[in-house]
């Protein structure tokens, strides 16, 4: 490991405000890596759109096939410098992350009306037309399967929490205090 180096991973919530709080690392010199992405690898090789209902099964599949930390391995062959780490779903994967020393998780979270709007709002594929099918989408990522998303537990897991309940000054605010 370089000294130094600086890792922050992010957890929390879906439309929580995690690419907010990445793009406010990045603006302090980190590198932006997000587990997803790799997942969104492995599905457009199958021709598939990035479907939050795909996104969540195909991780769920490589975590089967390759181990629960598959995700993290992937992505850290990439990391060089200070780097913020998104989408970390798994404990397996805070594990790893946190075995590569100098590692800081981050559990970002708001109120679940705010999130559906902003989920909503963003105009990506949230497989979820109302807040009911958006409970039920994220019910899907609290499981307690070791080879599947655990997302409360990596919510408990984290060194620091945020609630992104109010404004944006606010909230860049509590992320300044977290650096």
């Amino acid at each position: 490991m370089k000294t130094g180096r600086r890792l922050i991973g992010l957890t929390g919530t879906n439309a929580s405000g995690k690419g907010e709080a990445a793009a406010f690392f990045m603006g302090h010199g980190f590198t932006y890596f997000s587990q997803s992405d790799v997942i969104r690898d492995e599905l457009r090789q199958k021709n598939l759109e990035p479907t939050r209902d795909h996104l969540i099964r195909e991780g769920n599949e490589l975590r089967q096939r390759f181990g629960p930390d598959i995700l993290a391995r992937r992505v850290m062959d990439k990391v060089t410098g200070d780097s913020i780490i998104d989408s970390i779903r798994n404990p397996s994967e805070i594990e790893y992350w946190r075995s590569q020393g100098n590692f800081i998780l981050l559990a970002i979270d708001a109120p679940e009306e705010v999130r559906f709007q902003r989920a909503a709002s963003r105009g990506r594929d949230e497989s979820a037309t109302s807040l009911k099918d958006f409970k039920a989408k994220e019910d899907q990522e609290k499981t307690r399967d070791p080879m599947a998303q655990q997302l409360e537990t990596c919510m408990q897991m984290a060194d620091y929490s945020i609630h992104n309940n109010g404004t944006l000054e606010e909230y860049h605010k509590k992320l300044e205090a977290f650096l």
